[in-house]
Formats: structure tokens, sequence, C-alpha cells
């Protein structure tokens, strides 16, 4: 999780938006980044800039706050706020994270928010516990590298080079055969008897080169029909 969590109030009523909103910028890990006073302006803003959690009003004029909610394809995280409590079920249906009634006290506030902290924990380390890695020995010491921060790889005689999407680089001892073995499946196709391309960060493609990282890197002969293969899916 980032140090912060976004937070877009959609509220009508300016009373009840502005306590929301001292609310939030009463808890350091929370950052407010706006008001919204109906579900139009509120979809508009969230194209613009996408944000971790909403605090969502159901009864907004004109589209209501759960048919707003049914409207996003993927919904940031969801605390519903409202004066009825007989919304409540259908509300956990859609997966919020809690519902708070009017008038919403800050105790009960901060209950609802160490929910929504709590999810952003389990997800973050859901997605790091799924985001494929490797270890290299770099100088004797096992480096972690995620694979999709892998650019291209470097033969360098019996190392090899990995070049980062950060700009660093890495060399470990292994024959880029080994690596292109290990790397099978991953979106990664040998390019040349000297470079292995991630196709995530090939940037621009001919039918001698592609180009990674502003980096020109040639197609050997006996490898473009594979390259020509794999850049239709990507």
């Amino acid at each position: 999780m980032t140090n912060t969590l976004s937070c877009l109030i959609i509220e009508d009523e300016p009373l009840a938006a502005g306590i929301l909103e001292d609310y939030v910028q009463q808890v350091s890990w929370l950052r407010f980044v706006g008001r919204c006073p109906d579900a139009l302006a509120a979809a508009e803003a969230l194209r613009e800039q996408p944000v971790d959690a909403i605090f969502l009003d159901i009864h907004l004029p004109g589209l209501k706050g759960l048919d707003f909610l049914r409207t996003l394809s993927h919904p940031p995280q969801v605390i519903l706020t409202t004066a009825y409590h007989e919304y409540a079920i259908e509300s956990y249906e859609l997966g919020v994270v809690d519902y708070l009634l009017k008038p919403i006290d800050f105790e009960r506030f901060l209950k609802a928010v160490q929910k929504l902290k709590m999810r952003s924990v389990t997800a973050t380390a859901t997605a790091t516990i799924t985001r494929p890695f490797r270890f290299f020995n770099v100088n004797k010491k096992m480096v972690r590298v995620w694979l999709d921060e892998i650019q291209y790889a470097e033969s360098l005689k019996e190392y090899v080079r990995l070049c980062l999407s950060d700009g660093k680089s890495i060399i470990t001892k292994m024959p880029l055969g080994d690596l292109e073995n290990s790397f099978e499946g991953m979106g990664f196709v040998r390019a040349h008897r000297s470079f292995l391309v991630a196709m995530r960060h090939v940037e621009a493609y001919s039918a001698t080169e592609l180009t990674v990282a502003g980096k020109e890197i040639p197609i050997g002969r006996q490898y473009r029909d594979t390259v020509q293969a794999m850049i239709p899916s990507y």
C-alpha cells in the first residue's frame, strides 16, 4: 500500500460533505482529493484522476449512489453514507467496505476507514505474492528481480546483463540460453543470439530490429519467425 489512500467524497449535502472532508483531513494516511455533488460529476472526476476510495452518498440527485456504483467497471473501495438503514444488505452485496449512517460521528468514521486500510494492505500483499519474480546471484548475493521490470537481457559470454525499467542493470553468471528456458511462457522472446527481449517493453519494431527503452536490438535471421509470431499478441 502507498503511504496514503486518496479519497473522493460524493455527497450533495454541503454540510455532510464538509464533515466528511474534515474527518478525512484528520487522518494522516488519508488524502482528500475532492468533493462531487452528484454521480455525473463523480464519473468525470474519476476519469480524470482515479482514487483509492470514495465516500458515496446513496441518495444523490439524478443517478442514485448504488446505481452509480453499478456503472463502474473497476470501482475503487467504497464507504457508503446515508440516513437510511434499509439499504445495508443491498450495499454489502456490492462489496462495499462499510455503511455509515448519518449523522456520522468521528469514532464510527475511524472504524470504517480502518477497514479500508486493512483491505488495502491485504490487496497489496496479494498482488505482491502473485507478481512473478526471480532471484539472481549478483556479487555472491541473491537479489530479487521482478520479471515485469526486466526490459531485455544481453549476453556477455558466460554472464548476462539484465536491463531494468528503472534504468539500472544487474549482471549475473548464467548463459543466455538457460535464462531463456527459465522465462518460457513469461512473455520473453529470443530476438538475437545475444539478446532476450521482454515483449511488453517493445516500443517499436521493424523486420530487422526491436526498439526497447530506446535501444535498437537486432533481430537475428534465425529468430525472425519466432519474433514475428509473438508481436501480434502484444
